[in-house]
């Protein structure tokens, strides 16, 4: 690509994807915002929001003029500020506004509690907290005593007592000059879900956009500038920002945003007001459309052409159903927040339901044993991946980004196989696998095999030990209509018996009204081993 990017450049995919390359004077906000101004673009919508729709020169002013508000705050170049906001227009304006800036954005999961924010305030020594009015008095108790925290803004009607973000920006001028910043420098953060621990400050540098753009919007997507793109998943997901800003603003396509919780009801409506031509989920919510009977009728968007998932693996049955019924296939993938997107998933018009796909063309993956050394087709190991959307590390944990990032290979902690033809098998978190009758047992295996019961929604498998033995315990939630009890118990065992090897069905299910998941919607089976002990 060439330096003047913003202005003559292009970010589609090279017709050789290992000629992909970043300029080294570069700022991410140049090639993804100001670049469609240059290119005749600036009239074609760029968002819809619940409120209206807005243009790709409405959104550079917003974000022009959200980086003079911050900068008129005092906030410098390499200054960090916290953004907990709804997905709605004045997400990009903000995000992409604080990188035109050199100033860097840390996009907040907005369905965390106060104490995670008010750990995450402090460890990222942000200046300035930017909130949406809606979410205020959640994140409000966090608010006392952060010895780093200067500013607080709120975006809406109701500002409890601090500057308007709307009458901040409209008093900041609509011009912006762009920071000087490089491909390397770093653009924004975002934090791991905490499942293991304290959340990570996860730092990305510039490049590292444009590469998930190039690799896997326009190498396996193929985003167009005629495509509307809807995401459930929020922008403050490392997924959902690739799916609903990076994505469709590198093609000069338009991003769908829906600020309220993406539920069965409120995807489908959205599906078919807006008709997407793509649109990204996640399992359990493919899962949930697919079993509420209000919505049996409804057709979602006819102009869909492509659906993804990702965030845990999807089921095949479930896959398998959907396509069914919209005729559109869904492409699982594996992505992970230090690397941005995803790097594994199933190509277009090649899915293999009950596989993760492929490797993302520009990422290299291996499955390793314990000692880092490379296993054949068909073992079980860790998957690691190199790629060039790999994070800089985690903020001020320097012990856990050596052990996460080695060199050039990022250690995802899933573990999978290898099929002979280069397609990779999902077996599970490192820390949930199990060992029954000296064989590994994978509990998505047995997941999904549950799932492929009529009467199962979701289902969740760890490990119980029981008189020294270790076997499968299963918690099921089931569909509507279907009453659990001893006789349902049985019949899924048998179930399972008959479509996985004996020894890998689960002697004990329980039934659960839901499953206990992070907010970033992954099952938190170390939740579930912790109630397995308790009734031990």
């Amino acid at each position: 690509m060439q330096n003047t990017l913003a202005e003559t450049g292009s970010i589609a995919a090279p017709a050789d994807i290992a000629s992909f390359s970043v300029p080294r004077d570069y700022n991410a906000a140049t090639a993804f915002i100001d670049r469609h101004l240059h290119q005749g673009r600036a009239d074609k919508t760029a968002v819809i929001d619940d409120a209206g729709a807005y243009t790709y020169a409405e959104l550079a002013e917003r974000a022009n003029r959200a980086g003079n508000a911050l900068k008129a705050l005092g906030l410098r170049m390499e200054d960090r500020f916290a953004m907990c906001l709804l997905d709605t227009v004045q997400f990009p304006a903000l995000f992409w506004g604080g990188i035109k800036a050199g100033i860097v954005p840390i996009a907040l999961n907005t369905l965390l509690t106060d104490r995670d924010y008010a750990y995450m305030l402090r460890d990222s020594r942000a200046r300035a907290l930017v909130v949406s009015s809606a979410l205020y008095e959640k994140i409000a108790p966090a608010l006392a005593e952060q010895p780093f925290l200067e500013h607080i803004i709120v975006d809406g009607e109701e500002t409890f007592g601090h500057p308007r973000l709307g009458d901040l920006m409209a008093a900041a001028p609509a011009e912006l000059e762009a920071a000087p910043t490089t491909r390397d420098d770093v653009a924004f953060w975002q934090y791991s879900s905490g499942s293991t621990g304290a959340p990570k400050g996860v730092m990305h540098c510039h490049s590292n956009l444009t590469a998930t753009h190039v690799l896997f919007g326009q190498g396996v997507l193929g985003v167009r500038e005629d495509d509307v793109v809807f995401s459930a998943p929020k922008l403050f997901f490392a997924y959902g920002l690739g799916n609903g800003m990076t994505f469709p603003f590198g093609a000069g396509a338009t991003a769908v945003l829906l600020a309220e919780r993406p539920t069965p009801e409120s995807v489908m409506r959205t599906l078919e007001k807006h008709q997407p031509t793509i649109y990204c989920g996640v399992p359990t919510l493919y899962g949930a459309i697919l079993a509420d009977r209000a919505l049996a009728d409804h057709k979602g968007s006819p102009r869909l052409r492509m659906c993804v998932s990702a965030g845990e693996a999807l089921p095949a049955e479930i896959g398998q159903r959907w396509e069914s019924r919209f005729g559109v296939e869904i492409l699982d993938g594996l992505g992970s927040t230090e690397m941005l997107h995803i790097f594994l998933c199933n190509p277009p018009g090649q899915r293999r339901y009950g596989t993760t796909g492929r490797p993302v063309p520009g990422y290299e993956l291996m499955i390793v044993d314990e000692d880092g050394q490379p296993l054949g087709d068909g073992e079980i190991g860790e998957l690691v991946v190199r790629g060039p959307s790999s994070a800089i590390g985690y903020w001020n944990q320097r012990e856990k980004s050596q052990h996460t990032f080695r060199g050039a290979w990022t250690y995802t902690g899933d573990k999978y196989s290898r099929e002979p033809d280069g397609y990779y098998v999902y077996a599970g978190r490192a820390d949930d696998m199990m060992k029954v009758s000296g064989n590994w047992v994978s509990p998505f295996e047995v997941e999904a095999a549950l799932v492929a019961h009529d009467a199962v929604l979701e289902a969740a498998v760890v490990a119980h030990i029981k008189d020294g033995l270790l076997k499968p315990h299963a918690f099921v939630v089931l569909k509507d209509g279907f009453e659990p009890g001893d006789d349902m118990a049985a019949e899924l065992k048998a179930f399972v018996k008959n479509r996985l090897a004996p020894y890998k069905y689960p002697r004990w299910v329980e039934f659960a009204e839901t499953l206990p998941k992070t907010a970033t919607g992954k099952i938190q089976r170390f939740k579930l081993r912790e109630r397995v002990r308790e009734d031990d």
